[in-house]
């Protein structure tokens, strides 16, 4: 029969509505999957599933050579689903079933992690006290790698495990207070970890998930929102090995001579390098609490400004040289004690009577009476010019925090006893990293380069932010600074302790210093309390490392022999640290008495 026009327009009404519903489906398919996807998971999420936090991983904490001091491994939470909590079934690889009480499970969990099944049990009863429909009980944290195997083994269906990068420093304490800590947020406090957040910190992620009715994870769910950016490598000076050497020969020294504290540093003279910081006590960043309060914080070599003593002699030295006021001959009668204009009394550490001594003999018997003898009619302002430009009275270019500038006033301001007794160490404060500075200028020709302690930042995708270069600061000629290192070689080779310092094959230069350690109500200094040093350079004749070696208030022997056996075990472990030939060249020896 021949279609009608009436039976066509009813096909053709039915095919326009079959077409438009088709096309709302695809609408409805297209915003569905497509331009609604994003809101419909969340609005799925929210009403069964959740959302996580991605953590992204802190960067290292690296030597010079790569070594990990610190660094970030996987940690994880244990928690359980307390509303579906209960008994369940094992199936062995025959296929028997064994029931496992949810008692039994707890403690399986607790051999497991090391926890408590009756902790874990009130966690889940608190948790459906407040919500009888509680998804979330946290029953374990910070669990390791180990452990996270051993509790997936369990197969405990209503205990799920979430993981974060937890923070590990291999090393423990050597160097502890340099690389520092974070607090519980995982965010930088001390040290390093402090200094250089924004290199270190990550970027956390975010991922999205639904669970059924019986809390179990839906497979294929899981959608990550946010990828996660890893923190970057913070790249150090540091010689792993160096540190750890000088940390166990400075907890060793420190016992024996009954000190309180002690410091090692060592670093690079052609470049300002620091290459090792030891000190003890040291903070442990994996167990801050068990370290002395007193010592948890920032790097003693940067915060603790101390009187440098006859150390201090060297730069005095320096100073007069240079400016042309002295030389290594320059002559003086130096008593064991004399009082100088103004009433200063001034006085060597041992009785003696009137010695002949050059400035080269100043330095080897730590005169105070012959530096102060020599330099009184030295221009003030010339010498404090001199210190500034050694770095004295500023803080270094490491930016390290808590640094200390340490103490060095105008001379406008020195009363006539603080005229002399900045002239062997006295009235003047610094670190050992400023004393290092200036130790360094002379190792290097006269020419200061600031301290460094980072090479820079390298990110995860390899892009590297270099450590801004330091500005080095002219301040002695070259022939002055090689005089004054001759005149310190002097001391090693013919000085009072030359025996204990002396070295077959090496050339090295080197001064002591024993220092009282100044009362802070400013009433003179404390009886018995002696800071004492030793800072050296090898070798003469190409200079390479700077040492330092600090004791803090010895008993079994108050000078600074205390610091020497110390000082020459770390100067024989940098020669071999670094691979430094034996010296070639004779010393210049200059007299030391007329």
């Amino acid at each position: 029969m021949k279609p009608t026009k009436s039976t066509k327009r009813r096909t053709s009404t039915i095919l326009v509505v079959v077409l438009l519903g088709v096309c709302l489906v695809v609408y409805k398919l297209i915003d569905i999957q497509v331009v609604s996807a994003g809101a419909l998971a969340a609005q799925a999420a929210a009403a069964r599933g959740s959302v996580d936090t991605i953590y992204a991983p802190r960067g290292d904490i690296v030597a010079d050579d790569g070594t990990v001091l610190a660094g970030s491994v996987l940690r994880y939470d244990f928690q359980a689903d307390p509303s579906h909590t209960a008994d369940f079934q094992l199936t062995d690889s025959a296929g028997h079933a064994t029931t496992v009480t949810v008692a039994q499970a707890l403690e399986e969990l607790a051999n497991a992690t090391g926890g408590s099944a009756a902790r874990f049990q009130a966690a889940i009863t608190a948790a459906l006290k407040a919500n009888p429909d509680s998804l979330y009980a946290l029953l374990y944290s910070n669990a390791d790698v180990a452990a996270y195997n051993r509790v997936i083994a369990l197969k405990i269906p209503w205990v799920h495990a979430t993981s974060h990068p937890g923070r590990v420093y291999p090393d423990g304490a050597v160097a502890g207070n340099i690389i520092g800590y974070l607090n519980a947020q995982g965010v930088g406090v001390e040290g390093l970890e402090s200094a250089y957040q924004q290199c270190l910190a990550g970027v956390d992620g975010k991922e999205s998930y639904q669970y059924g009715a019986d809390g179990v994870v839906i497979p294929g769910s899981t959608q990550v929102t946010k990828a996660a950016k890893p923190g970057g490598t913070l790249v150090t000076t540091l010689d792993a090995d160096l540190n750890w050497f000088a940390n166990q020969q400075l907890v060793d020294q420190v016992a024996k001579t009954g000190a309180e504290f002690g410091q090692i540093a060592v670093i690079d003279t052609k470049t300002g390098a620091i290459k090792a910081s030891a000190q003890y006590p040291s903070v442990d960043p994996n167990n801050v609490d068990g370290t002395p309060a007193a010592y948890r914080s920032t790097a003693m070599m940067f915060s603790s400004q101390f009187e440098p003593g006859s150390i201090f002699k060297a730069i005095s030295a320096a100073a007069m040289i240079d400016s042309g006021y002295a030389t290594p001959s320059s002559r003086v009668i130096a008593p064991y004690a004399f009082t100088a204009p103004g009433g200063v009394l001034v006085h060597d550490a041992e009785g003696h009577g009137d010695s002949r001594l050059t400035l080269t003999g100043i330095l080897m018997n730590s005169s105070n009476t012959g530096i102060s003898s020599l330099g009184a009619n030295m221009d003030p302002m010339v010498r404090y010019a001199y210190y500034q430009k050694f770095g004295i009275g500023t803080a270094t270019g490491v930016d390290f925090p808590a640094e200390s500038s340490g103490v060095l006033t105008n001379p406008s301001t020195w009363s006539p006893q603080t005229k002399f007794s900045t002239l062997f160490g006295q009235g003047v404060s610094a670190t050992q990293a400023q004393m290092l500075d200036a130790y360094q200028a002379l190792a290097n020709g006269g020419v200061r380069i600031p301290l460094t302690l980072v090479k820079g930042c390298r990110q995860a995708d390899g892009a590297v932010t270099d450590a801004p270069k330091p500005k080095p600061v002219r301040v002695v000629s070259k022939k002055s600074a090689q005089t004054v290192l001759d005149m310190l070689e002097s001391i090693v080779q013919q000085g009072p302790y030359r025996n204990t310092l002396r070295m077959a094959g090496y050339r090295y230069s080197a001064k002591t210093g024993t220092a009282q350690e100044p009362n802070p109500n400013g009433s003179g200094y404390f009886a018995g309390k002696y800071y004492v040093s030793v800072m050296g350079v090898t070798t003469t004749d190409d200079p390479r490392y700077v040492i330092s070696v600090n004791l803090g208030y010895p008993t079994t022997n108050r000078t600074s022999a205390a610091a020497i056996p110390l000082f020459k075990i770390m100067v024989q472990q940098v020669l071999k640290t670094f691979h430094i030939a034996p010296s070639s060249s004779v010393p210049t020896m200059y007299q030391p008495y007329w």
